[in-house]
């Protein structure tokens, strides 16, 4: 799985000394290295594109990588709002986005994402893109919020869900969130509301587009 995701980043992904800059910043500050791959940022770009979304929200925000490129995919347009737990995350990304020119694009949510879920539903946001990428325990929960802040034919995007290919082949390495993702992988699969597909790019990535 490593090395096929280092063909696609060799062959597909350009240099971008933005994005390499998140990446250092988010060493420099000794937060975890757990940004999307690459290529999985240059595919939420596309997706947010594609789709012409302009209200999106990323539930987990790290130091900012994939806020800047989903911002990129609504090409100066739009609305981001970001749920993050760690103020001091919130803050790293918000000076990432800022020097990528979304400052006045972005806006953060900092505690548990739950809290700021239920706040979203009881002030009647709706969004058109989501992306999921935070703490895998509460991953249905996050869905279910989704759904509910979902505008019809909304997509949401979660990451991580092959959890190093060990979902799937026996011999890989489990991680602490194996059966997780195994068992949110068949939620995601045959929800009666979403239209799924899993794409072996990054860590996995589900595609849902919601159906009401």
């Amino acid at each position: 799985m490593k090395q096929m995701n280092n063909y696609i980043d060799e062959v597909f992904y350009q240099d971008d000394a933005l994005l390499e800059d998140v990446l250092s910043s988010i060493a420099e500050n000794g937060m975890p290295a757990i940004s999307v791959s690459r290529s999985s940022g240059k595919l939420l770009t596309m997706l947010v594109s594609i789709t012409r979304s302009k209200a999106i929200l990323e539930i987990g925000a790290l130091g900012g990588f994939s806020g800047i490129c989903l911002a990129r995919g609504m090409e100066g347009k739009g609305k981001l709002t970001s749920l993050e737990l760690e103020d001091k995350y919130a803050q790293l990304a918000a000076k990432n986005l800022a020097k990528a020119g979304f400052a006045e694009q972005v806006t953060y949510m900092t505690g548990p994402a739950l809290d700021s879920l239920e706040k979203l539903v009881a002030t009647g946001q709706c969004f058109d893109f989501f992306f999921i990428d935070a703490d895998k325990d509460n991953y249905e929960n996050y869905l279910a919020y989704c759904i509910q802040l979902a505008s019809p034919g909304a997509f949401i995007v979660t990451d991580n869900v092959l959890a190093g290919g060990s979902v799937a082949d026996p011999m890989a390495t489990p991680k602490r969130y194996t059966a997780i993702m195994k068992k949110f992988n068949v939620t995601v699969a045959n929800h009666p509301q979403l239209d799924s597909i899993l794409l072996p790019i990054g860590d996995g990535m589900t595609v849902s587009k919601v159906i009401k």
